[in-house]
């Protein structure tokens, strides 16, 4: 059962606002409670614009990282740019790139395999990099920030190295030219929260004014916002907060997408069907998981193809075969799921296992993340699922919950562990089977601590409360306004009070349309997997997500339940 949690608003203020900015008073008690409670504040959040962004220069290391780039690009030098098989990875590399290639460079991009590799920069995968491309420089972007015996390496054989990265550290960053990543400056930058697309967007600026400033012929030319659709896709897809930059990035990134997307993103959304208008949404359910299908399943070389695609046709190909992987990773998926959760459930004890930990030699290291992410919505615990391999060892991938920051829990654990890192709520660790019991016991013990022996019940957010006939076309309209939506700045969910149910219908046995009234107030409502709750008795609080249902070209307002209870008085 979930607990119903609403944001304080200070009314006063919001009222204020709601005269200030002509809005409906709802919207105003949204924007205030979310700290955006006077006029400047609030425009500025309604209409993120690209000239607010900052300067480049302010990231720790960016000074020195773009000159080494810009003096390598302008004396013809090879480059390579090393990156990493999940969207944020690909869209990063691809990014950077096309946005050197455009400055003139010569520069080709490197991908490490998932399975053959692992996730990073290592001192192989620069050995296999030198080899096939011949480099004088390699620019990362994405992963490298603990990389010290790799950039060792390649210093050996005389390549030099510049890091842009947005992962935790957990030791001295590695010693190359420069290492870009906002996580080693302290936290709460407007930019502390940039996904590795969204630094080497920042990397490739730093370099473009450089080169401005030198009169590259045709720098003025090139223009960073063609590159905005990489930077949405790499972002959404990697979770990050959509907050300060990232939020301002991805508004713009979608204009993009909607207008004039590259050749390679027209094509995934046409194979995906998408036939609407795309936001932040369509980007991680559609677009993102066809993108990745390529690199869970061994190499990301044909989701690279497919953003760097100059030709319509050549483009459409690529993306056919994606859509067909992306079947094929929902298959494996499933089974996974169905097996995990079936030995999960032979000895679960809710009161004694705060974390979950699964192992198993048959199960694909591409998609345990997903599945690690299937066993945290359904037991709401953090989730760790570790593939095991043939030589004894094993790579997991973990998933948390709030309040507790995974990565930290990670590192108490370190001494189990091989390598490990990544974010509060997903990371990613390497393991020895036969110490796989052992970590168990332990992880579950460091989570049971940190949550003080009591993982906390869910929690449905509640933006405000509001009556059935404020959910309106005018309010719709406003939360426009309020996108992209994700983590950091969830989709507005709004509560109604004793809502009475005049039709049921269950919908391919899980989901449900719902007829509501209160008073002579009419909506239509859906509410996905919560058909298995049964019709209940009686008037309903509901909380909801407002939002535009389209079906054979005809549009109507629709209530997306989130939750639902029996009427509190």
């Amino acid at each position: 059962m979930k607990v119903w949690r609403t944001a304080a608003v200070d009314e006063a203020a919001a009222v204020r606002l709601a005269g200030d900015l002509s809005i409906p008073l709802p919207f105003a008690r949204l924007l205030a409670s979310r700290g955006l409670a006077d006029r400047e504040g609030a425009d500025a959040f309604l209409q993120p614009r690209l000239k607010s962004l900052s300067d480049p220069a302010e990231l720790p290391g960016m000074p020195a990282a773009a000159e080494a780039v810009w003096v390598a690009v302008g004396a013809g030098r090879r480059i390579a740019v090393y990156g990493d098989y999940d969207v944020d990875g690909v869209s990063a590399t691809a990014l950077l790139v096309r946005a050197l290639r455009a400055l003139g460079a010569t520069v080709e991009p490197f991908l490490p395999h998932r399975l053959e590799d692992g996730y990073g920069l290592t001192p192989d995968t620069v050995d296999r990099c030198i080899e096939l491309h011949r480099p004088s420089l390699i620019v990362t972007v994405d992963c490298g920030t603990n990389s010290a015996d790799a950039v060792a390496r390649a210093r050996e054989k005389g390549v030099e190295v510049v890091i842009t990265d947005h992962h935790q550290s957990s030791c001295a960053p590695a010693p190359a030219v420069a290492v870009v990543n906002p996580r080693l400056a302290p936290p709460g930058r407007i930019w502390s929260d940039l996904a590795g697309v969204g630094v080497a967007f920042k990397l490739a600026h730093a370099v473009l004014k450089l080169a401005r400033e030198a009169g590259r012929t045709g720098a003025d030319a090139v223009d960073l916002r063609d590159f905005l659709d990489l930077v949405a896709l790499g972002t959404v897809a990697d979770c990050v907060s959509l907050t300060g930059e990232n939020r301002t990035l991805v508004r713009h990134g979608l204009d993009v997408i909607r207008r004039a997307p590259s050749i390679g993103i027209r094509a995934l959304m046409q194979v995906a069907g998408l036939k609407e208008e795309p936001d932040a949404w369509h980007i991680g359910f559609l677009l993102a998981p066809r993108l990745n299908a390529a690199g869970r399943l061994g190499t990301a070389e044909a989701s690279l193809n497919l953003l760097l695609a100059a030709d319509a046709g050549r483009a459409a190909s690529i993306a056919r075969d994606l859509d067909r992987a992306n079947r094929e990773r929902q298959d494996l998926e499933h089974a996974i799921v169905a097996d995990a959760m079936g030995r999960i459930d032979a000895d679960y004890d809710p009161a004694r296992d705060f974390a979950l930990v699964v192992a198993d030699r048959d199960w694909h290291p591409g998609v345990i993340g997903i599945v690690a992410s299937r066993l945290v919505s359904r037991y709401h615990r953090p989730a760790v699922v570790i593939a095991l391999n043939d030589e004894g060892g094993g790579r997991g991938s973990c998933r948390g919950i709030e309040p507790v920051d995974l990565a930290a829990a990670l590192r108490e654990c370190s001494a189990l562990l091989g390598r490990c890192g990544g974010h509060a709520m997903a990371a990613g660790l390497d393991i020895e089977a036969s110490r796989v019991d052992e970590f168990r016991a332990r992880f579950n013990e460091v989570i049971a601590a940190r949550v003080n022996g009591r993982i906390p019940p869910p929690v449905q957010p509640v933006d405000a409360w509001i009556a059935l006939d404020e959910a309106d076309e005018g309010l719709l309209d406003c939360l426009d306004g309020v996108s992209p939506c994700g983590q950091g700045n969830p989709a507005p969910v709004w509560a109604a009070r004793g809502v009475a149910v005049e039709d049921w219908q269950v919908m391919k046995e899980k989901h449900v349309r719902m007829r509501l009234r209160q008073g002579p107030a009419v909506a239509q409502a859906v509410g996905f997997n919560l058909a298995s709750r049964g019709c209940p008795d009686g008037p309903l609080d509901i909380a909801f997500e407002l939002r535009r249902n389209t079906w054979n070209g005809r549009s109507s307002l629709q209530l997306q339940l989130r939750d639902f209870r029996p009427a509190e008085a």
